[in-house]
């Protein structure tokens, strides 16, 4: 399928883990599995009821933390980070795996927290906040003995102290990955997927056999909570992180999720299988037959999702979804297996909507409310992936991009150049451009994004393009009393407001230009890329 590549790119650049881990199924030189992250645990002692304070340390730097107990009923936990410079970070919540694992967990398997990514530290305060104890339960009735004036220790035991902190140190990405374009794709075209070997799935750990469904009804989003400070280059090491820690801590058979999408656009295949099959994952407690879910990399309870983000979420389940022919905007009943986090007990049959969160079925804030609030959005963006794209999908496709930047200065859809009618498109020596309904925008890094529009077009058209003896534009069209004139790298082209004929000059010389015979606005060909001889 085609790939759409962005001009030069407003925010920061993106970088694939296949940068840090190799093309899947391309041999590289140092055949070696990449390192594999370093899992530590440290008990939290002598917790009490209320709030308790720990600091620990560990010599070896560690960038993710969790929380391990038999129960963690009632318990919340903050984590915050010892800086560089000595000073501390912000807290960050570590939200309990409420509803998250398989279905029939394996007997004595801790509970655990999300993993917050914290940065690379040594040092990390860890707040717990537990119940003041369990209640002391009534005397039974008919019970005549006297009373002793204390609680015996085999009556109300103390909380049990078995609290563990686990440190996760991610191996440290490689110092010469390479910067890539936007992973922003074509309309009908699912974003680029990067497999379990892109970002360093260790196999051996997991499962051998995957459980699969007859298909798939309905996607399910989740969020990974912790820090949304994070690099794009940090994202394949904390995926590596989460399925270690759900498999080697946890006793999970795989990690729990199907997918996830990274605040840079990143898609990573999740729980192994065949990302187009239907494999049963261990993300939504009770209802994790026939469903597919994606969490998105971060903490959305008060800040939103990225716009690349939500892209690729929904795009990732408009494609999915329509591989089983689902309507992502259509409803769907299913039946809960049950689950001590479900809103819904065994056998229930709620109806609820193809693309539907993990709060709407499980006790729990996932995906939190900014993400919550974005529900519609995912959803038309999944509606329309299989939909002819119109302009608010192209328009998508230049996002991020400085074409997206200058039409969006010049007014966007209600500017002179209207609404885009093309993704970008590759021309002339690296040069890029994005047709509109009444023009175009051309860009390079040496020329800038520049519109062109009118008989000015028609005309530049005429002589070839950006391939024409002209070259590319330099400038918008500058208005004059008699004339209106636009710039480009070998001359100018001047529109005659009295006559309306257009006069080319290059070098000094001026000639008039013969008018279109045409009312249509001249087409760009459509450059490919050559292929590649066998030979």
């Amino acid at each position: 399928m085609p790939s759409v590549l962005f001009t030069a790119i407003a925010a920061t650049a993106v970088v694939l883990p296949m940068a840090l881990f190799g093309i899947p199924g391309v041999p590289t030189d140092d055949d070696s599995p990449p390192a594999a992250p370093q899992l530590a645990q440290q008990p939290l002692t002598g917790l009490g009821g209320g709030e308790t304070i720990r600091e620990i340390h560990q010599d070896t730097p560690f960038s993710l933390v969790a929380l391990t107990a038999d129960d963690l009923t009632g318990t919340s936990a903050r984590i915050r980070a010892k800086k560089p410079d000595g000073t501390w970070g912000p807290w960050y919540e570590a939200e309990a795996m409420e509803g998250l694992g398989p279905d029939h967990p394996v007997a004595g398997a801790p509970r655990g927290t999300e993993p917050v990514f914290v940065g690379r530290t040594t040092t990390v305060q860890i707040s717990v906040t537990r119940p003041a104890g369990p209640p002391q339960a009534p005397p039974p009735q008919g019970d005549n003995r006297p009373r002793l004036g204390y609680v015996p220790a085999n009556v109300e035991q103390p909380l049990p102290q078995n609290v563990n902190a686990v440190l996760i140190s991610p191996p440290e990405a490689p110092v010469d990955t390479l910067p890539v374009p936007s992973a922003v794709t074509a309309p009908g075209s699912p974003p680029q997927i990067i497999d379990r070997g892109g970002w360093g799935a260790d196999e051996s750990i997991r499962c051998p056999n995957p459980q699969y469904d007859k298909g798939i009804r309905a996607g399910i989003v989740h969020h990974t909570a912790g820090s949304n400070d994070y690099a794009p280059q940090d994202s394949a090491g904390i995926i590596r992180s989460i399925y270690e820690y759900h498999t080697r801590t946890l006793g999970w058979c795989d990690i729990a999720y199907n997918a996830l999408v990274d605040k840079y656009g990143q898609v990573f295949e999740g729980r192994a299988g065949g990302i187009s099959k239907p494999v049963e994952g261990a993300h939504t407690g009770g209802f994790n037959r026939d469903t597919w879910g994606v969490a998105m990399l971060g903490n959305f309870e008060e800040v939103a999702p990225t716009q690349i983000q939500l892209e690729n979420t929904g795009r990732l389940l408009g494609w999915r979804l329509g591989l089983d022919h689902v309507d992502p905007k259509g409803t769907v009943v299913l039946a809960s297996a049950g689950s001590s986090f479900s809103k819904f007990p065994f056998g229930a049959s709620p109806t609820l909507p193809t693309i539907f969160t993990h709060r709407d079925v499980g006790v729990t804030e996932c995906p939190g409310n900014a993400a919550y609030a974005a529900m519609g959005q995912i959803r038309d963006i999944a509606a329309r992936f299989n939909r002819p794209p119109g302009p608010a999908d192209l328009a998508e496709t230049l996002r991020g991009g400085a074409i997206f930047l200058r039409w969006e200065s010049m007014g966007g859809p209600n500017s002179i150049l209207g609404a885009p009618r093309s993704p970008e498109a590759s021309g002339e020596g690296g040069s890029r451009y994005a047709n509109f309904e009444r023009g175009a925008i051309y860009w390079s890094p040496t020329s800038g994004a520049e519109p062109v529009t009118g008989e000015i077009y028609n005309a530049w058209g005429s002589l070839g393009f950006e391939r024409g003896a002209l070259g590319l534009p330099t400038s918008a069209e500058i208005a004059e009393p008699l004339w209106i004139v636009q710039n480009f790298q070998h001359g100018t082209l001047n529109f005659d407001r009295e006559t309306g004929n257009v006069v080319r000059v290059i070098d000094q010389v001026a000639t008039e230009l013969p008018k279109s015979d045409s009312d249509h606005t001249p087409v760009q060909l459509e450059r490919f890329t050559p292929p590649i001889s066998p030979a």
